[in-house]
């Protein structure tokens, strides 16, 4: 992988770029699904919040299928994925005393953040 040179940076970031990929194999989840997300520790850049880790939440949208931004950080190439809309109630993710118990937080998560939640 060739770095881009600090005069090439501003063209690289203003070129358009279609991150969707249409040969999508089937969908791990389904809207509805309870889902848990994994404990996962790469090194570098992630997209997984921290807070979320172990916490179980409902896929409430699929938004398709799109190259993986964990990888291409990495000039490991675009290794795409399924990206999901997961709520989650705020007593999950920050304890009771986290707020409103009728609130909820919304966070896109890559398929392999994820795994059928037991029941």
């Amino acid at each position: 992988m060739r770095l881009l040179q600090a005069n090439e940076v501003h063209d690289a970031i203003r070129t358009p770029t279609n991150f969707t990929r249409p040969d999508a194999p089937p969908t791990r989840f389904s809207v509805g699904d309870r889902v848990t997300v994994r404990n996962l520790n790469p090194t570098g850049h992630t997209r997984l919040p921290q807070y979320a880790k172990g916490r179980t939440g409902v896929i409430s949208i699929h938004h398709g299928f799109f190259v993986f931004p964990d990888t291409m950080a990495h000039g490991e190439g675009d290794q795409p994925q399924h990206l999901y809309n997961v709520r989650f109630t705020v007593g999950e993710l920050f304890g009771k005393h986290g707020g409103n118990p009728d609130d909820h937080v919304y966070i896109d998560m890559w398929e392999s953040y994820l795994d059928e939640a037991s029941s």
